[in-house]
Parts: structure tokens; sequence; C-alpha cells
């Protein structure tokens, strides 16, 4: 790949390097050089577009226990939303009427067994009514598979206006920690001193330099880092920036923040954890097109990148879509000729894209 050929791809693409590089490769300084060993010293599930309401991280890397992680393949691959994690961690071992099982919600108990009868349906629950009352029994103990999160936002051109941007953000992320670490990732210059150490990123954040040719061709020398973050506490109190102070010519306004109670920081945590295990990074194809006759997936390195033969790029979810003017729909033949996977090239490229996401959710 050349420089102007990895300069024209958009951001989107380079957030998928980042993915594929963090998966095979994480943890950074095990994985520098050494690729082999990276992934055995620190198992980790990758996925993208994730956080809290309040934001949203390019990539999300959660380390994880590998046994605990095996535990946790007993409760399926769909995640377990918010309120399905208030009733399964805390499913006694043994019959037990579910309010004396179960910490208060803080919301109505109706809507706690409603949850209830959502795990059962799903089998990932023992439900039965005695005596008029509901009895929960686990099926499986709740593992305890997450170790550390890790939250990377990707700017492949981290110029001084992308930072004046993006600083806000992370100090955002370090004030409420709700993630172990935060990095930066950009793209290798090859300049003696990167250009992202001299802009205005909080010290709290690491940064790390992906190298576009090594990526491409699967190089072993693929990621650099720069600056080592700093450890964040998600065990102890965060702060939640509302909204910042503005400096004028009058004066400057007060900052509105609140704080974060660990127990609220712990349920998110694990909550964006079970979406990870789920979505995985590898799910663009569900916002995207790939029934389309120009769709492909072209590989790089190691990569498998969305690629449009129309428009002869790799294009982003956005523009990739049914509006779009060269959008084609797969002949039917195409569903009925003897092609090897039922369902045309489309579904077979969602298939294949599922069972790599499957791979890497076993564990």
């Amino acid at each position: 790949m050349s420089d102007a050929d990895a300069e024209a791809d958009p951001e989107f693409v380079f957030e998928l390097r980042t993915c594929r590089w963090a998966e095979r490769e994480w943890p950074p300084e095990a994985g520098e050089g050494d690729a082999e060993d990276a992934g055995d010293d620190c198992p980790a599930i990758v996925a993208r577009q994730l956080g809290t309401k309040r934001r949203r991280w390019d990539t999300i890397v959660v380390e994880v226990d590998p046994a605990a992680l095996r535990q946790r393949t007993n409760f399926g691959p769909r995640r377990l939303d918010s309120d399905l994690l208030d009733v399964i961690p805390h499913a006694p071992p043994d019959w037990e009427w579910y309010r004396d099982a179960l910490p208060d919600p803080g919301y109505p108990w109706r809507y706690v067994r409603e949850s209830i009868h959502r795990a059962a349906d799903r089998g990932i629950l023992d439900v039965r009514k005695r005596n008029n009352r509901i009895e929960i029994r686990r099926k499986w103990a709740y593992p305890d598979w997450v170790e550390r999160i890790v939250a990377i936002e990707n700017k492949p051109d981290l110029d001084a206006s992308a930072a004046r941007h993006l600083a806000p953000q992370l100090e955002y992320d370090v004030a409420l920690s709700l993630a172990d670490e935060v990095w930066v990732a950009t793209r290798a210059t090859g300049e003696s001193v990167e250009p992202a150490l001299l802009e205005s990123v909080p010290v709290e954040a690491g940064i790390l330099t992906l190298d576009p040719d090594a990526l491409a061709t699967g190089g072993a020398r693929t990621a650099d880092v720069e600056w080592f973050p700093r450890s964040l506490d998600p065990d102890a109190p965060g702060t939640r920036v509302l909204e910042r102070g503005e400096v004028t010519e009058y004066g400057s306004t007060a900052s509105q923040f609140e704080y974060a109670d660990p127990e609220w920081k712990a349920h998110k945590r694990l909550e964006i954890a079970e979406r990870a295990y789920e979505k995985g990074w590898r799910a663009y194809a569900e916002t995207m097109r790939p029934d389309c006759r120009y769709f492909q997936l072209r590989r790089e390195g190691r990569t498998l990148l969305p690629y449009c033969a129309a428009k002869e790029c790799h294009q982003t979810s956005s523009e990739c879509s049914g509006s779009c003017p060269e959008f084609s729909p797969e002949p039917p033949q195409w569903r009925t000729r003897g092609w090897p996977i039922e369902g045309g090239p489309g579904k077979g490229i969602r298939n294949l894209l599922e069972d790599r996401r499957e791979r890497n959710r076993s564990g």
C-alpha cells in the first residue's frame, strides 16, 4: 500500500485495521515485533463503536480470563443486557423466591419478573411457580470473565485541529475512569518525533502509532508505543463532566459535573463487555449492503476489508447503503446456480464474518 492510498482511506478503514491489529497483537508491549506470543499473553475481545449514552469509543479491548470466558459461552452468543445483568449474576444455586434471591434493583419488581421470563425463554435460568410465587435457580454460575477494559480513539491524521477536538473527550474518559486505560491510535509518519507527541493530548492517554504498510503486508513490526498511558482506577468514584465552563471576555463560567459511584461503573463496564462479546468488530456488514453485486471483501495482510468494485475504494457504512447510486442487487441467478453458500455471495460474506467473530469470541 502506498502512502497516498493510506491517506485516501477513510477513518473507518483505519479503525478496522486497528481492531484487527488489537485482536492479534494486544497488548502493545507484548506485540511489538513478536505477534506470535502476543495473543497468548493477554486474550482479549475487540469491538468497535461502543460506550455509554454520553460517550462512544472507536475501539474497545476487553481483556478476559480465558477459563472464565469459556464458562461465559454457556449463556450463548447474545449479550446479557442491563436488565438481565440484574438477574443472572445473582441467581441462587437452589430454588428461592426471586425477591429473596435478588438485590433490590431500584425499579419496580414487575420489570424484574419480565427479565426472569426472558432469561427462562433463552434457556439460561431455571424458573418455576410454587405457592403462587416465582422461584428461580441458576443453571450455571455467571463467571467473572472481564479483567480490564481499554478504550482506543482512532485518529489516523492527528493534527492540531483533531487534537483540540479530541482532548475534551479524553479528559472526560480520564475523569470518569470507566476504562482501565485510554489510548489514541494514529498513523505512523516515520519522523524522528511523531507529531502526535507534540499535540495537546492529555498525558494520561497513551499514544500508539500504526504502520499502514506493515499492517497491509503482515509485517512483524506494525505498531509502536510513543507514550504509555496512566492506569486509571475504575473501582474508585468517577467524575462525569456534564458541561464545560467557557472563558469569555467577562470571565469564566462554571463547569457542571456529577459523581459516578463505583457500583454504577462496575455495572456499566460489565454491560459494555457483554455488548462487545455479542457484537465484536466485524459487525459492520450489518449496516452495509453485502447483497450488492459490487460489494467485496479484500484481504489486506490478515485483515478482510470491505471494498466497492464500482467506486474502486474502501467504502464507509454511510456510503454503502440502498440509496447509493451504484447499488445493484445480486442477480437471482447468483443465489440459485451452484453458489456454494446458500443465499448468494452477500449471505456468504455475512456468514464468513460471523464465523470469524465466533472464533474469537469462543476463547
